[in-house]
């Protein structure tokens, strides 16, 4: 069981890095091709602008996706340079839980916020509905909140960098 548990793992981990690749690959061709195309031939696609916006969205999230996967996402790390290492463990399960907490009221609202946008029909551009564009806000912090919780249940082993002075 456990042997399947981690290749669905991987599996998911390998997608996660993909859509982030191809995210970030499409969003340099397209603003490559925009630069060129205006600058070259003084036009430009008018679909593109809006996209690469919605895709800084997409790639934004979807790294925050990434990096809670091994803990690996801004901290204040105060904690680690005044708690000592059996109390610090106790400390960071409550951040996640506080961390967890954050993101599922964040993923409640924006799912709330694109099923409206569903039900107003609004456009973002190019005939593309806006709650399709927006879709990445619930499906991420809902992934994070869930990575959050995995990592509230068994935490992340990383080595905690220690002032030099103790």
């Amino acid at each position: 069981m456990d042997v399947h548990h981690n290749k669905v793992i991987k599996l998911i981990n390998a997608f996660e890095d993909g859509l982030l690749v191809l995210i970030l690959s499409s969003m340099i061709v397209l603003a490559v091709y925009q630069i060129i195309s205006r600058n070259l031939f003084s036009e430009g696609v008018i679909w593109i602008d809006p996209l690469l916006r919605t895709l800084v969205l997409w790639v934004g999230l979807s790294g925050a996706v990434v990096a809670t996967r091994t803990d690996n996402h801004i901290r204040i790390d105060i904690f680690a340079k005044y708690f000592p290492p059996h109390i610090l463990k106790y400390v960071q399960r409550i951040a996640y839980l506080f961390a967890l907490s954050v993101c599922l009221i964040i993923a409640w609202h924006a799912t709330r916020f694109v099923l409206s946008e569903y039900e107003f029909g609004t456009v973002a551009f190019s005939g593309i509905p806006a709650w399709l564009t927006a879709l990445i806000i619930p499906i991420s912090f809902s992934l994070i909140a869930m990575r959050y919780a995995l990592l509230f249940i068994s935490p992340y082993q990383r080595k905690i960098v220690q002032d030099a002075e103790n």
